[in-house]
């Protein structure tokens, strides 16, 4: 897992508008009038070495609200959104994929489909308010399978396994069992973590989430369901951090400004899904070059004091040259 200073290749960023994907149909309580337009926040701290995500209504939607007129940008619309429902100002702020659900009900009138907006947005856990009670949630919550680090390939062996190789044996092609092997590391194949959306979308075509009304599957599988497309949105935001975390030092966001390596590293782990060599991870700490040492240390950790670092000034200028910034700080 390195961080290497490489073109920002993840796909949808660079500052476009998105692209514009068909969605499913999901109704429920997340239907939208159609020809509006939803931005929605996948909002991401990582606390106590947990990566959780700020929802509202009892954990089954994402932070959201129609854009309007009055905002001078997508991006301060999303702003004046989540605060005005969670109190909790945004820090980090970059655009996923905009949706267009055109199977929604209600979605085929002349008005056209109602779309969704999305964002990835990073900050630090902080205390919340608002009319729809905003909570925190571990990610795992929503996608226990994407665990590696405890439980989830117990899940997938034991659960998910037996159910996809059922869903793959009703048609007479091996074109599905080589989407289960690629996606979910099946068959030899390597388990790639960035592939969260795939990894969904598949258990949602073989009626193994609550989400998935179109056919009568043996789901749903252990996981809180959201309303309208807001998982499947949830997902993707999921991708793109892991995807990010190979090539950018994005975790400067979600830490505080100074920190152990084991801190760090617990950082990292939660967001992948996965351990990391302990020793390879420092070495490549230092290669790059990315911290470097406060001369404090934490006398809080259990057992010997624990050096303390920050990131180096270099990292912290790009933050500031790509106009990133974190709005609240941990306590």
């Amino acid at each position: 897992m390195g961080w290497g200073k490489g073109k920002d290749v993840a796909r949808g960023e660079g500052g476009k508008a998105g692209r514009l994907h068909e969605d499913r149909a999901a109704g429920g309580d997340g239907s939208r009038q159609a020809g509006t337009a939803d931005l929605i926040a996948v909002l991401v701290a990582v606390t106590e070495g947990e990566p959780r995500v700020l929802a509202i209504r009892g954990g089954g939607s994402l932070p959201s609200g129609p854009f309007q007129l009055r905002h001078h940008s997508l991006q301060s619309g999303l702003r004046a959104w989540v605060e005005s429902q969670t109190h909790h100002p945004l820090g980090y702020v970059e655009q996923l994929y905009t949706f267009a659900d055109a199977a929604r009900a209600g979605a085929a009138a002349a008005d056209g489909p109602a779309i969704s907006i999305s964002y990835l947005a990073l900050t630090r856990e902080g205390p919340t308010a608002g009319a729809d009670e905003p909570e925190w949630h571990t990610w795992y919550e929503y996608f226990p399978w994407e665990d590696r680090r405890d439980g989830g390939v117990a899940l997938l062996d034991e659960l998910i396994a037996p159910l996809l190789e059922a869903w793959a044996g009703e048609q007479d092609t091996p074109a599905r069992r080589r989407r289960v092997a690629l996606v979910f590391g099946r068959d030899g194949m390597p388990w790639h973590e960035e592939l969260v959306l795939q990894r969904y979308e598949l258990l949602w075509e073989a009626g193994l989430v609550a989400e998935s009304r179109h056919r009568a599957g043996a789901g749903p599988l252990p996981g809180l369901a959201m309303v309208g497309d807001h998982r499947r949105i949830l997902a993707t935001g999921i991708a793109r951090l892991r995807a990010k975390i190979k090539y950018r030092p994005v975790v400067f966001e979600l830490l505080a400004p100074t920190f152990t390596l084991l801190e760090l590293q617990r950082c990292v782990e939660a967001i992948a899904g996965r351990a990391v060599h302990k020793q390879n991870f420092r070495r490549l700490i230092e290669q790059q070059e990315l911290v470097e040492p406060t001369g404090a240390v934490a006398r809080e950790t259990g057992g010997r004091p624990a050096k303390l670092f920050r990131f180096r000034r270099a990292v912290l200028e790009e933050r500031a040259v790509a106009g990133t910034r974190v709005g609240v700080t941990r306590g």
